[in-house]
């Protein structure tokens, strides 16, 4: 056992000012340490298994002297018990740590979530739409939970109060709180089931969304009516009109046409190739071209180092109410996206093109996994047939009284 120094009282001891370590008496081996800055802290001295350690106590004078020695004697007696007392503390000390990085709320999840998935999003849209849902509906009522304290009631809390009026976002923001807890589980922050998750369990709970739900609908313009909106279109000026114009002979969704580019376009070979990223789907979607849609690009200007087809008035991406203006300036009740939904009646009944070549068109996810993994071409002949006879439907008069189904296209096996 060290030499016992001289016990100094607390006046002494508040006079040490000599740097380094220096006894200060009443229990073996404690110190108060003085760096050469000036600053005083307590330091005791011991041997754990043969090996000196030196083991902080505090700093002067927050701690006091009696404080310092109280902490060096009930080391000491740990010490003689065998423990290790500077390795136990270091042990508690990282207990502690962990369990404050394991305290994560339900929003520094969500955030950590949209953090993990950055390369995923479509777009800046989807990634807000995520975020916007969370923090709107979920924030709220478990926002500041400790995400391992979420349950199944903080879970209903939240989608009960709109599963019947708000379906198909109460539906999707279920999806995401189980995502962001199933990202939470990953990351060790909470354990056991996800009390989010559908299947044998809130399906048990809801109403399925598919029996609740009210189908939404775009309004489109009936087939009938096409051909003189598409002559009164075509004489209105501006860039808003020709990209609609261009979205009506494609079937293209309004986001695919604002953001196409002349490099995605081959005018000689008639085909325009939208990349993956821009498709809702992630999947290249190749449109075949018909003559109407290459004639209206190549009358077009173009400007020196534009890029995009049909670029704003300012510069950049038209936006989606440049199309929406465009129509209800001509007044007609329908919506860009509803032209797509006009192509689709006009197949279904007016043409023999097949069920499966329109939804290719108008680039729709196969509803068979096994004619999915199957499926290798994209029927580009044959969808250039049809986006042909489209066009060609699109600007010939309808006569007043419509006759039975139109012979346009033959049979496609």
């Amino acid at each position: 056992m060290p030499r016992k120094a001289k016990e100094l009282s607390a006046l002494e001891v508040g006079r040490i000012k000599r740097p380094g370590l220096n006894a200060v008496g009443g229990v073996a081996g404690l110190h108060l340490q003085v760096a050469p800055s000036g600053g005083r802290t307590w330091v005791l001295r011991v041997v754990v298994a043969g090996k000196r350690r030196d083991m902080g106590l505090g700093g002067f004078p927050d701690v006091s002297l009696a404080g310092a020695r109280e902490k060096a004697r009930a080391a000491r007696l740990q010490v003689e018990q065998g423990v290790d007392p500077i390795e136990q503390r270091r042990e508690a000390r990282n207990v502690l740590m962990a369990t404050r990085a394991s305290a994560k709320t339900f929003e520094e999840c969500v955030t950590g979530l949209l953090a993990a998935r950055e390369g995923e999003w479509r777009n800046a849209k989807h990634r807000w739409q995520w975020e916007n849902t969370l923090t709107t509906h979920a924030g709220p009522v478990m926002g500041k939970l400790k995400v391992a304290d979420i349950k199944l009631a903080h879970v209903l809390d939240v989608l009960q109060p709109i599963w019947s009026s708000k379906t198909e976002t109460a539906s999707r923001l279920r999806g995401r709180i189980e995502a962001v807890l199933d990202w939470a589980t990953a990351r060790s922050y909470r354990s056991g089931e996800n009390p989010a998750r559908w299947k044998g369990h809130l399906d048990q709970l809801l109403a399925r969304p598919s029996k609740i739900a009210r189908a939404k609908h775009y309004a489109a313009l009936p087939i009938d009516e096409m051909p003189a909106f598409l002559v009164r279109l075509r004489a209105a000026e501006g860039t808003g009109a020709r990209a609609l114009e261009f979205s009506v002979l494609t079937a293209a969704r309004s986001g695919e046409v604002r953001g196409a580019l002349w490099g995605e376009i081959d005018l000689e070979a008639a085909v325009w190739t939208v990349p993956a990223e821009r498709m809702k789907m992630h999947r290249e979607h190749r449109v075949p071209l018909s003559p109407q849609a290459v004639k209206l690009l190549r009358a077009l200007p173009r400007a020196k180092d534009q890029q995009l087809v049909f670029p704003a008035p300012r510069g950049g991406v038209l936006s989606d109410m440049a199309l929406v203006a465009v129509v209800r300036r001509m007044g007609v009740d329908a919506v860009p996206h509803g032209f797509r939904s006009t192509f689709r009646d006009w197949a279904a009944e007016r043409t023999h093109f097949p069920h499966e070549l329109a939804e290719m068109a108008l680039a729709h996810a196969i509803d068979s996994k096994t004619e999915a993994a199957y499926r290798r071409g994209d029927m580009l002949a044959k969808r250039a047939a049809m986006m042909g006879a489209w066009a060609t439907f699109c600007a010939t008069p309808t006569p007043k009284k419509s006759a039975t189904v139109m012979p346009i296209g033959k049979k496609v096996a």
